[in-house]
């Protein structure tokens, strides 16, 4: 699967299907931990401000374009049979993941990390409906803020003896890819995602986006007038530096 840079960040050119495809072989393989992050365009700022995260991005195995200027960017440099005509969302990708497993009579055993313990509960609840062949195998709520000293071998072992081979961590960014990359070399043989807020908005806490929002790459708007307070620095901030830096590349070009 080729990758090609956006202002810094190696981004994969794939879609859904490929996507799953790459995830479901590596699952099974059973030999190491892979990293799976769905990148917007605060993720590529972001790994482009704070040498931490662009460090630890650069231990992820798939980077998929989750944000529609993301999807520009790699399309103006791809040939015009082979330019995306969609995004590679992190919630729709969590969900296409289960509906593939739903097929598969066990082989595939998910576990989910994060979230409040009554969002886990409601995520299981919802994908226990949807997807009653999916296996959920455990989760676990970790504890708020800063984490005991043996908190990663306590979850390491959980995995390990659960079994999971895609383990679905919903931190918040950048806390979870930091925490993936920093302790993958640790961490049980599976596919590790970096999924952000798709366990709050398959729980129904949060509303998501209507499509033809997301299509357009106005999702960030959308968010934003739900959740002011909280994501105004961020979209504000990162989004600006994303423009300026991808005009500034522009320009080199």
């Amino acid at each position: 699967m080729q990758s090609f840079p956006v202002i810094g960040l190696p981004i994969a050119a794939t879609n859904y299907q490929e996507a799953i495809d790459w995830i479901l072989e590596r699952a099974l393989l059973q030999d190491q931990a892979y990293a799976v992050e769905a990148a917007n365009t605060h993720v590529a700022a972001l790994t482009h401000q704070d040498a931490e995260f662009a460090e630890a991005m650069a231990k992820f195995d798939l980077i998929c374009p989750d944000g529609m200027p993301l999807v520009w960017v790699l399309n103006a440099q791809l040939p015009a049979s082979k330019r995306l005509t969609e995004r590679v969302y992190g919630p729709t990708l969590m969900l296409e993941t289960f509906r593939r497993t739903n097929q598969t009579q066990q082989i595939y055993r998910h576990f989910l990390l994060g979230g409040k313990e009554s969002t886990i509960e409601k995520l299981q609840s919802h994908f226990g409906e949807k997807f009653p062949h999916s296996t959920i195998v455990g989760s676990y709520s970790p504890p708020f803020g800063t984490w005991p000293a043996d908190e990663t071998t306590r979850i390491a072992d959980m995995i390990r003896h659960s079994g999971a081979n895609l383990v679905w961590v919903g931190l918040g960014c950048p806390k979870q890819e930091k925490w993936i990359a920093q302790h993958k070399h640790l961490l049980p043989p599976a596919v590790y995602f970096g999924i952000g807020a798709a366990f709050a908005f398959h729980a129904g806490e949060v509303r998501q986006a209507p499509r033809l929002i997301q299509k357009i790459g106005m999702e960030w708007l959308f968010r934003l007038l739900m959740e002011p307070r909280r994501l105004f620095k961020r979209y504000f901030t990162y989004n600006s530096i994303f423009a300026y830096q991808l005009f500034r590349d522009l320009r080199k070009d």
